[in-house]
Order: C-alpha cells, then structure tokens, then sequence
C-alpha cells in the first residue's frame, strides 16, 4: 500500500503543465534606418559647346572639346557629399549625316572618341571611350533641332552609346570633361584629331548619386573679455 502515494504523486507531476519549460524569443529590434540615405540629380552643367536638345529623347546633347585646361572643358558641379560620388552619363560620338550618302550605300564611318573626366586641379580621374560604326540613320541615337524652323534638324548628330560610371572623391565639387583624341575610319582613309577646341564626342544623361554631407557645425560665440576703464 506503501507504492500507491508514490504512483499518484508520480502521475500529477507527469499531468502538470510544463508553463517553466517553455520561454518566448526576446523580439528582434528593428534594424536601424541609415542616417543619410543616397540621393541621386542631375546636375548643374557649364556646357561651353551645346549641341541642343534631341527631338525624340529631349535629352540635353553637349559636345565635349579637346583641351588641356580643366577649366575650359565641360563643368560638372558635384554637390556637397559624404564619401565618394558617383558620375553616370551616356557618351556619343558625333556624325556629320548625310542622306544622300546613306541612299548611295557610302555613308560608312568608324569613330573612336577618347575623354578625361579631371579635377580642376588638373588631376585625371578616368578616361572614357566610346566606339561604334554608322552605316544608316538607325546608327543614330537622336537628331537635333536647329531652332531655326519647325521640324528644322541640324545635320550633326550623336550617334553609338556607352554607358559610364566615374567615382568621385570626398571633397570634390567640380569636375571637367576634357575631349582627348578621335579617330576616323572611313572609305577615303583615316584620320586622328586632338586639337584644342574640337568637338570630339557628345555627352548627355547626365545623373550624380551621393551621400549629402552633414551641416556645417555652428560657430561657437566668441566671449569677450571686460575692458577696464
């Protein structure tokens, strides 16, 4: 008679309910927002050769001229920012189109455009290329608007597209695009130009993507000592 307690003891613990066993998860903290999100523009341009505005795309076009002084090339204001910045921008080469060319089959043209993307202290950065061939008017990117006319078209055009990525440094509010060498291939011979003042390519779809840099701290009050009489 002695086991019969011990049994019953024994069964009640085995039907407690095991509430001590079981604990809920701490609840997971939602991860911090970053303090300062990227932010992307377009940015202010000081275009010193303006091609003009494509009718189709209603991009900005901007002949980029060979030089040597950062100065005189094709400004890009980079706004204030917190580690590097980003430059994007398409790149084209520039053809002179001729209809009666490309109804005659000898419109065939191969360029090769070379830019430098420098400081204004005159340090490169990056050089940029771009390289494509023209047979027809499908070869080019947009035409242009004279302004002169209704429907007027310049007959200078971009044509070919590649895409470019530069990285900014910290502490850099202006870079220059600066039009190095281009090369012509076409059925009379070939050709290289870098004197200063050509246009050598085109630039358009310019974008900045950066990390705007924190306020300038205020000015702490200077205290003024008394001043006996």
């Amino acid at each position: 008679m002695r086991r019969v307690p011990l049994l019953i003891a024994l069964l009640a613990i085995a039907a407690a309910p095991v509430f001590s066993q079981t604990r809920k998860a701490p609840a997971r903290r939602p991860a911090a927002p970053s303090a300062t999100a990227l932010t992307k523009v377009e940015p202010d341009i000081a275009c010193p050769a303006p091609l003009g505005i494509g009718v189709r795309t209603r991009l900005q076009f901007c002949e980029v001229l060979a030089g040597r002084d950062p100065a005189a090339g094709m400004l890009i204001r980079i706004p204030a920012h917190k580690g590097t910045a980003t430059l994007t921008f398409d790149l084209h080469n520039l053809h002179l189109y001729s209809e009666e060319l490309v109804k005659a089959r000898r419109a065939y043209a191969k360029y090769t455009a070379t830019i430098g993307v420098l400081t204004m202290d005159n340090t490169l950065l990056s050089r940029a290329i771009v390289q494509n061939e023209f047979r027809t008017g499908a070869d080019l990117v947009d035409r242009v608007s004279s302004g002169t006319a209704p429907g007027a078209l310049k007959a200078v055009a971009p044509t070919g597209l590649e895409s470019v990525t530069i990285v900014i440094p910290e502490g850099e509010e202006r870079v220059s695009l600066l039009g190095e060498k281009l090369q012509i291939e076409t059925r009379e011979g070939a050709a290289t130009y870098s004197q200063p003042g050509r246009p050598i390519a085109v630039v358009s779809n310019l974008q900045v993507e950066y990390r705007p840099a924190p306020p300038p701290k205020p000015a702490k009050p200077v205290r003024r000592g008394r001043t006996g009489v």
